[in-house]
């Protein structure tokens, strides 16, 4: 199967990812053979929807004889892009506040997902600036963390990111599409919410689950072996 990712404007990517969940996007991550869902990493409000490209930042902690410099990235990153933030699950300091929040938002970014905590939730849910994380907690990371590389591969939630990837986040989460399958695992996700649709259609006009469920496979939608059983 041939993906056609390289000749899809991402803009396109991006607007078809809005129009699906990511519940869907996850079962058509199965079919795909692709761990694209990231593990506990939750919205700070249940109203946040975002897509976009991937801006990878990676932290670690910082040495005792260094400042901790947590970077002034926001100005180079594109608009439109989401900023994934990988500071290894701690929980303990975090790596983005109300500045980064406000640059963000006029900037046009479509949101951060940061494997770690944030603070300052009370202006992203203002400006509705979608942040995805562990939690959030008022402690800085300045002093404690470090800068380590920016567009590099990082993972938030057990999954690899690369620059480029297309993250989609709503009230469920938070899945990873890798670049290069895009087009693939997106038209899976479109194909399983049209079935899913008419398995909710057949029920209102009267079907029994079950058999409505037949017809339209649902127990194998997420497999890869799908396909043969249409």
């Amino acid at each position: 199967m041939t993906d056609t990712a390289a000749s899809t404007p991402a803009a396109d990517f991006v607007a078809r990812a809005l129009r699906l969940d990511c519940a869907a996007l996850s079962d058509a991550l199965d079919r795909s053979g692709i761990a694209g869902q990231c593990y506990e990493i939750s919205p700070r409000d249940p109203g946040f929807r975002m897509a976009g490209h991937a801006y990878t930042v990676l932290y670690r902690p910082a040495g005792h004889d260094e400042e901790g410099f947590v970077g002034d990235f926001i100005d180079d990153v594109p608009p439109g892009s989401v900023i994934a933030i990988d500071n290894r699950g701690r929980d303990t300091m975090g790596t983005w506040g109300n500045i980064l929040t406000e640059m963000a938002h006029h900037r046009g970014l479509a949101g951060t997902v940061i494997d770690g905590i944030n603070r300052d939730v009370a202006l992203c849910r203002e400006l509705n600036y979608p942040i995805f994380s562990r939690g959030h907690w008022m402690r800085t990371g300045k002093g404690r963390i470090q800068l380590a590389g920016l567009q590099v591969a990082v993972q938030i939630g057990g999954v690899n990111v690369h620059p480029g990837d297309l993250l989609r986040g709503d009230a469920d989460g938070v899945v990873v599409v890798p670049q290069a399958m895009q087009e693939r695992v997106l038209r899976y996700a479109e194909e399983i919410t049209e079935q899913e649709n008419a398995i909710r259609a057949g029920i209102r006009a009267g079907l029994r689950m079950d058999e409505a469920r037949r017809r339209h496979h649902y127990h194998h939608l997420q497999n890869p072996g799908y396909d043969k059983l249409r």
